[in-house]
């Protein structure tokens, strides 16, 4: 798929508010279960153990991440996003926040992938490469997933430790909105 780039950049600026609208969808329109509620989060524990590995990986603009998850495909952070996603619109039992979650991911983050893969051409003249031989969503388990190891350190720069604050508090809503 390919967007405009006026298009991408529009809606680049639309992530951070797109989000407190899925919340605010999320908090009003959420029906748990405590049946859903454990399926729905096992699902979003998922997407963020996959988010966790990769922000371990990833050295924004210094080198190109290509290992641990990243030697499967090329946006274990996204892929994981929608995964987290997927399982909260499954604990909340309602299609329609599954729907809305897949219509932004659709309208606003792919776009922003056009934008970041450009980016990285122009920083690392191996990405040509890279693209080729991984794909961007869906896994492809050929080969070893590098050398490099998950560093602490760098998930903490990355500060990835919030999606897991996000996700307690999703999961305490649903809780509590289970009671």
């Amino acid at each position: 798929m390919h967007f405009p780039k006026a298009y991408a950049d529009r809606v680049a600026k639309l992530r951070v508010p797109g989000g407190f609208v899925l919340v605010a969808a999320f908090l009003w329109l959420a029906a748990p279960t405590w049946g859903s509620l454990v399926y729905g989060l096992l699902i979003s524990l998922l997407g963020l153990a996959l988010r966790a590995w990769a922000a371990g990986h990833l050295e924004k603009n210094r080198t190109l991440a290509q290992s641990g998850p990243y030697a499967y495909l090329r946006n274990p952070l996204y892929v994981g996003t929608l995964t987290v996603a997927a399982g909260f619109a499954v604990a909340s039992r309602r299609w329609e926040l599954g729907l809305l979650f897949a219509a932004v991911f659709l309208l606003i983050y792919l776009p922003v992938v056009e934008l970041e893969e450009q980016h990285l051409r122009s920083l690392f003249p191996e990405y040509a490469g890279y693209a080729e031989r991984v794909p961007p969503f869906f896994p492809h388990f050929n080969g070893s997933s590098g050398t490099k190891r998950f560093q602490l350190a760098v998930y903490i720069r990355n500060q990835e430790y919030q999606a897991g604050i996000g996700f307690l508090v999703g999961a305490a809503v649903l809780t509590w909105k289970c009671w």
